[in-house]
């Protein structure tokens, strides 16, 4: 136990490996002051400053800039497979989920390229992680019914729980998602109730919370 206890010591005191920098230097940092770094996935770690967030290669570089629009939770929720199940961002398929906030004051989701370019609009309530090259999301749409005594519009929607390839095309409804209020203070983000199980099934909970097997026509 001496013996590596004087080791250490020497090393603090004299030079390393011939090098005549001190123990500072030669760990000079590539990117600092960071408050936390991710797992690698992809071949790409996030990096967080702040309430911002980067990425970095397996060379150290930072190579998409820190910003506020990418998904993340605190404390989040493993069991759903949607947005709040993701803890820090990640790449899955090349694509890494951001958020966008609206003017009704409610957060959209999309997707991210690798060069940090929005490939997959922010256009869905909630929306999974892509797998085998799909994703499951929940997509409004909405109508003008007219204005309010106030002048302040109103919209009729409806959401729709919906296959989502790569490119961001809709490819399959899976089912109709109702009791979900458009309302920034009555709003509770929707939890999906589908799941891409392979590369062509669909695993879906219905009102009675039994679960079925769908088999999608994905081909586009």
């Amino acid at each position: 136990m001496m013996k590596h206890v004087l080791n250490i010591a020497l090393l603090l005191f004299i030079p390393l490996m011939g090098f005549s920098q001190s123990i500072e230097e030669i760990n000079k940092s590539i990117v600092g002051d960071l408050d936390e770094i991710a797992p690698f996935s992809e071949g790409l770690a996030a990096v967080k400053k702040g309430n911002q967030w980067g990425f970095i290669n397996e060379e150290g570089e930072l190579v998409i800039g820190f910003r506020d629009d990418l998904v993340w939770n605190k404390t989040p929720n493993t069991m759903n497979n949607g947005i709040e199940g993701i803890g820090s961002p990640q790449f899955k398929n090349g694509l890494c989920s951001i958020k966008k906030m609206q003017d009704d004051g409610i957060a959209r989701y999309g997707f991210m390229d690798k060069t940090g370019k929005v490939v997959v609009a922010a256009e869905f309530l909630n929306v999974s992680q892509f797998n085998n090259g799909y994703a499951v999301g929940i997509y409004e749409s909405k109508s003008l019914r007219g204005k309010n005594p106030f002048q302040l519009k109103i919209y009729d929607y409806a959401f729709t729980e919906i296959v989502v390839n790569e490119a961001g095309e809709l490819l399959w409804p899976i089912q109709k998602r109702d009791n979900i209020v458009m309302s920034k203070k009555l709003y509770n983000l929707p939890e999906l109730q589908a799941q891409m199980i392979s590369s062509d099934l669909l695993k879906v909970k219905s009102d009675n919370n039994k679960w079925k097997i769908v088999k999608p026509k994905l081909d586009n």
